[in-house]
């Protein structure tokens, strides 16, 4: 063995096993770091969208205002589904489950994506592709915006070992 790697089982050796932490530590964090609600997030992306396809109806005409809603439309549905996939009860069963969740919807998401674009092609008659791109980038970076305003954290809290907090 070298020396690096007989330094490194000692240092792991010589530190202390982590201790659980207790409630009322648990509700100091969730506290001082409060989540966004993916279904706001779906929600704003919905709301957008028909904005979005109302100003292009009334800047072009009725077909870029269909296409721009089937690029929103695009984003919005496969939100909507992922936000009750991985808000579901399955998915706070265990981490384990949280992380298959996350990635089995996150596929989910990317296959519906591509199957309302195929039927925003295939069903709408005269497909403006600018309008629906339009449609598809302005709700997407609505991601970013919830990450702009996302709710501050607190206050951080230094944990102590015997469940005490600063």
């Amino acid at each position: 063995m070298t020396s690096a790697n007989s330094q490194a089982v000692q240092f792991d050796e010589d530190q202390a096993p982590p201790v659980p932490l207790t409630e009322q530590q648990i509700v100091a964090i969730k506290a001082a770091n409060p989540s966004l609600s993916p279904w706001l997030v779906v929600l704003v992306q919905a709301a957008l969208g028909v904005v979005l396809a109302g100003f292009i109806w009334l800047v072009f005409d009725e077909r870029a205002a269909v296409s721009a809603a089937c690029g929103s439309l695009a984003v919005v549905l496969p939100g909507a589904l992922f936000a009750k996939g991985i808000t579901g009860r399955f998915a706070r069963a265990n981490v384990g489950a949280a992380v298959a969740s996350f990635f089995l919807w996150e596929f989910v998401k990317i296959l519906v994506t591509v199957a309302v674009m195929f039927a925003a092609y295939r069903w709408v008659v005269g497909l403006n592709w600018l309008a629906m791109l339009a449609g598809l980038i302005v709700t997407l970076k609505v991601y970013w915006l919830a990450l702009a305003f996302k709710p501050k954290a607190g206050e951080v809290q230094k944990l102590t070992p015997n469940g005490k907090s600063n």
